[in-house]
C-alpha cells in the first residue's frame, strides 16, 4: 500500500512539474491598423518554433469559427506539440478579430494574409529562445505560408490544395453542377482580364458576389505547385485520407512539384486534423472539441521539426 501511495505522489508531482514547465504568453502583433492577437506556448528555450498559418474563413487562434465551427483543433495541436518540446504560436486571423472590422470593410486581398504572416515571422526571427522558425500552412494557409516563407527554416503543408483557386472552383462546380462549367470559366476569364464580373449568373452569386471579386482576383494569380517548387528549404506535405475538402491527390501533386519534399498521408485523419474512426463522425468533428487529434500527425511533425 505504501508503495502505491509513493508511486501516486511521484506521478502527480511529475505531471505538476511538466505542466509548470509549459509557459504561455499572450502577444498582439500589429500590421498597420490590423491587430493579430495570439498565444505563444513553449516548454523550453532553445527549441524550434512552429507558426500556424490559417486556412479560409474567420479562424481564431484555437481553430474555431463563429458561429458554428468549434473543433478546437489548433488548441489541441498547441497542447500536444508543446508537450513534445516544440514551441508554438497561433493568432486570430485578421477576419476573426472584430477590432479589425473598420479595416476589413475597405476590402481584403490575398496578399494581406501573406503580409500578416510576414509580420509574425519578423516578430520572432531574432528571438534567441527559438532555434528555428517553421511555417505550418493549413488548407488555404498552405499557399499563404509558401508566399511568406522568407526568413524561415522549414515548411509544412497540411491539407494544402495544389490547384489555383479558379481551377479548384471550376473543378468543384464541374463535379457538382457540370451545366455551369462553361459559365464559371467565362466568369473567371472576365475577372482575370477586367478585374470584375459585370453580369453574374444567379447560381454563381455565392462565388462571384461583388464584395468577393477583388479578393478572388488577387487569389487566382497564384498556383500552389509553382510556388512550392520555388522553396529551397525542407518541405513536409501532409494530408489525411478522411479529408472531405482536400483530397490526397492534391498532396501528391504538391509533392511532385518539389523534388526535395517529403509526403505523408495519414490514415483516418480529416480536414480538421481529427482521428475519424467512423465516417458519420467526420462532419460532427467540425462542431465539437471532443474528437481527438491524430496522434500520427503530432509524431510526424515533431520528428520533421526536430531533425
Amino acid at each position: 500500500m505504501t508503495r502505491v501511495i509513493i508511486y501516486l505522489i511521484i506521478s502527480i508531482f511529475g505531471i505538476a512539474v511538466s505542466l509548470a514547465q509549459v509557459k504561455s504568453e499572450e502577444i498582439t502583433i500589429k500590421n498597420n491598423e490590423i491587430e493579430l492577437p495570439g498565444t505563444l506556448t513553449y516548454s523550453q528555450e532553445k527549441s524550434p518554433l512552429i507558426i500556424w498559418v490559417h486556412g479560409s474563413g474567420n479562424v481564431d487562434r484555437d481553430g474555431n469559427q463563429e458561429p458554428m465551427i468549434k473543433a478546437n483543433y489548433i488548441k489541441q495541436f498547441r497542447d500536444s506539440i508543446t508537450k513534445n518540446g516544440v514551441s508554438f504560436f497561433s493568432y486570430d486571423k485578421r477576419t476573426a478579430n472584430k477590432k479589425n472590422m473598420p479595416s476589413l470593410l475597405k476590402g481584403v486581398h490575398f496578399s494581406d494574409y501573406v503580409s500578416d504572416v510576414k509580420k509574425v515571422i519578423n516578430h520572432f526571427k531574432d528571438d534567441k529562445r527559438f532555434t528555428k522558425i517553421v511555417l505550418l500552412g493549413h488548407s488555404q494557409g498552405s499557399l499563404v505560408a509558401m508566399l511568406a516563407s522568407k526568413n524561415t527554416q522549414k515548411f509544412i503543408s497540411v491539407a494544402g490544395p495544389s490547384l489555383s483557386a479558379d481551377k479548384a472552383i471550376i473543378k468543384q462546380i464541374h463535379d457538382k453542377a457540370p451545366f455551369l462549367d462553361s459559365i464559371t470559366k467565362a466568369h473567371f476569364k472576365e475577372l482575370s482580364k477586367t478585374g470584375k464580373v459585370e453580369t453574374i449568373n444567379p447560381m454563381l452569386l455565392s462565388v462571384f458576389a461583388k464584395p468577393n471579386q477583388s479578393f478572388l482576383k488577387s487569389w487566382i494569380q497564384y498556383n500552389p505547385t509553382e510556388e512550392i517548387n520555388k522553396l529551397n528549404i525542407p518541405v513536409l506535405i501532409i494530408n489525411g485520407d478522411k479529408d472531405l475538402q482536400v483530397k490526397t491527390e492534391e498532396a501528391l501533386a504538391l509533392n511532385s512539384a518539389n523534388s526535395k519534399s517529403k509526403l505523408v498521408i495519414i490514415e483516418n485523419m480529416n480536414h480538421v486534423l481529427k482521428d475519424i474512426q467512423k465516417d458519420e463522425n467526420n462532419m460532427n468533428s467540425y462542431y465539437s472539441a471532443e474528437f481527438p487529434l491524430s496522434k500520427k500527425l503530432i509524431k510526424t511533425i515533431v520528428s520533421f521539426v526536430k531533425k
